[in-house]
């Protein structure tokens, strides 16, 4: 298994139970498949460098994780599909 960074930027217009929902699915998408979920760091509301889909502020969250490879493409396909995720970016620790 390897060590992987997922950073991924939620809209700002959504609720706490809502984000918490979006990080508890990422989580158990890893969980699931056999992975192990390290760390969850949620850095909170920032501004985003540019306008994406005419939003200005994001919420980001940093998940540290170890997996194989096939769990990856599962969270770029879930992150995808997800509505309030403006941006995601896997890559190995």
């Amino acid at each position: 298994m390897r060590k992987y960074e997922m950073l991924y930027i939620l809209t700002a217009t959504l609720t706490d139970e809502e984000k918490e929902a979006i990080i508890a699915k990422f989580e158990n998408v890893v969980k699931s498949s056999g992975g192990n979920v390290e760390k969850v760091d949620k850095w909170g509301l920032k501004k985003l460098v540019y306008p994406i889909n005419y939003k200005t502020e994001g919420y980001y969250v940093l998940m540290t994780f170890e997996s194989d490879v096939n769990v990856v493409a599962e969270l770029k396909r879930v992150a995808g599909i997800t509505d309030g995720v403006i941006r995601r970016l896997i890559t190995k620790a």
